[in-house]
């Protein structure tokens, strides 16, 4: 009782940064939401899968290798890297060496032409090393959070961040759409225009050019953050840090088991978690194998998405702060099971065993019953998958010790990570033996009831 009156004194003590460091803080969210927005998810990923993999199923399949060696190389370094961070202090180094990772590997993927079997390699090592970054120089920037808000407003700063990636997403498969990728057929984008900049519709160039174009977002939207966001301050040389925080990571590691909420927690976030993941990177992918969907039909979905995000995320901060993040946790978990186990049972022509007309060549966007289907299921997917990325992080901040943050930050992320390999994996091994991703995404159902479950384990402070 002594410790936690003393932490509630000197958190009423503590002097917070003004505004305008905690608004450029949520701009990281903004500047790093293009990479899973447009390439994992709604723009590149699919572009892989029809127009430079043979197959959809296969480029399902390769694609799901490639997320799965990201992470697990995410998995095994990130509590190693957010121990050192804690004990070398700064957090703004690691941020700005992962994100230079993101930018390049980003940029790379330019060189995907479609149709070229030799291309494929390079391209997805490329997507590995820009997943890497992007997820390292997240662990570091959740780990500022503690610093710039009181601790009965962290639950509307991590959904409002949330809510302010969706928007960049938004922004972002915007200009994508409406300026870049043209449809192959019209060689006209979604608004009706030409591409900027000569891009050619018959080779992809518009598709190809999320990389590049995730690169520059990142570079000047995380520059508020790094002008106007205070650092922690430095504590002690790197290899002194690499010594000292290796060995608080394993006292926290052997403390586990005494911890018995942070525990399930941790364990209930690994597996719905790597659900979530899969579901996002998979979701475009689906769609494009199931309907024929191509960049413009997927980005549409990805806007309609990004939106309901928005909202939810926006909704689950204050209800977060209001009913606590592991109600808001559970809820949103709740909405995902329904959604994806309804999402199984939508073909293109049937809904919930129900015939329906499939969707028919040169028809308007979304005219049939099915794509109408999975577009309502998959706005209630964005709505409940903001709230639930938003509310873990502060869940993890109201039962993390507040000295080591940056160390449990890491081990949120192992644990967002060490089996994120498993749901790809799975999913593209299923694929791969049954040539279904109806089957391979239905493993999915599995990984948000198991960690509902163990969620219920939790008992917040």
């Amino acid at each position: 009782m002594t410790t936690i009156a003393s932490d509630a004194r000197l958190d009423a003590q503590r002097t917070y940064p003004p505004r305008a460091a905690v608004v450029s803080w949520i701009f990281f969210d903004w500047a790093a939401q293009p990479y899973f927005t447009l390439i994992t998810t709604f723009v590149f990923a699919p572009y892989f899968a029809t127009s430079v993999a043979p197959t959809a199923a296969t480029g399902q399949s390769l694609w799901g290798f490639a997320m799965a060696a990201a992470g697990l190389a995410i998995a095994l370094l990130s509590p190693v890297l957010g121990a050192i961070a804690d004990a070398s202090g700064r957090r703004k180094p690691w941020i700005a060496g992962f994100g230079a990772v993101l930018v390049l590997a980003s940029c790379t993927l330019w060189i995907g032409k479609p149709g070229d079997p030799s291309i494929i390699p390079p391209l997805l090592t490329a997507v590995a090393l820009a997943s890497v970054g992007a997820e390292f120089a997240t662990v570091f920037n959740n780990a500022m959070m503690p610093t710039l808000v009181p601790p009965d407003r962290i639950g509307r700063l991590s959904g409002t961040g949330w809510a302010t990636g969706y928007i960049g997403g938004i922004v972002s498969l915007i200009v994508v759409l409406g300026f870049l990728a043209a449809n192959p057929e019209t060689g006209l984008t979604l608004l009706g225009f030409k591409p900027l900049f000569g891009l050619d519709p018959a080779t992809h160039q518009g598709d190809r050019a999320a990389g590049p174009l995730t690169g520059i977002w990142f570079i000047i939207f995380v520059m508020p953050m790094f002008l106007f966001t205070p650092d922690y301050p430095a504590k002690r040389p790197v290899r002194e840090a690499l010594r000292e925080g290796l060995s608080e990571l394993r006292q926290s590691i052997r403390s586990l088991p005494q911890q018995k909420s942070l525990a399930a927690f941790l364990l209930a976030n690994m597996i719905y978690t790597d659900g979530l993941v899969s579901l996002f990177a998979f979701g475009g992918i689906y769609a494009a194998g199931t309907f024929g969907w191509h960049t413009i039909q997927i980005g549409t979905f990805g806007i309609m998405l990004a939106i309901a995000g928005t909202f939810g995320a926006w909704l689950g901060g204050k209800l977060d702060d209001r009913l606590g993040p592991k109600r808001v946790i559970a809820g949103s978990l709740l909405i995902l099971l329904l959604a994806v186990a309804a999402i199984l049972l939508v073909d293109k022509d049937s809904v919930l065993f129900v015939k329906v007309t499939p969707p028919q060549a040169g028809a308007p966007l979304f005219s049939s019953a099915a794509e109408r289907a999975y577009l309502v299921l998959g706005c209630l997917i964005g709505a409940a998958g903001g709230p639930l990325q938003a509310a873990s992080r502060t869940l993890l901040i109201h039962l993390a010790p507040k000295d080591r943050i940056a160390q449990y930050f890491g081990l949120f992320a192992l644990t967002g990570k060490v089996t994120s390999f498993i749901g790809p994996l799975l999913i593209g091994m299923i694929t791969a033996a049954t040539a279904s991703q109806k089957a391979g995404m239905a493993v999915l159902v599995v990984f948000f009831v198991t960690g509902l479950g163990l969620l219920m384990r939790v008992r917040e402070n």
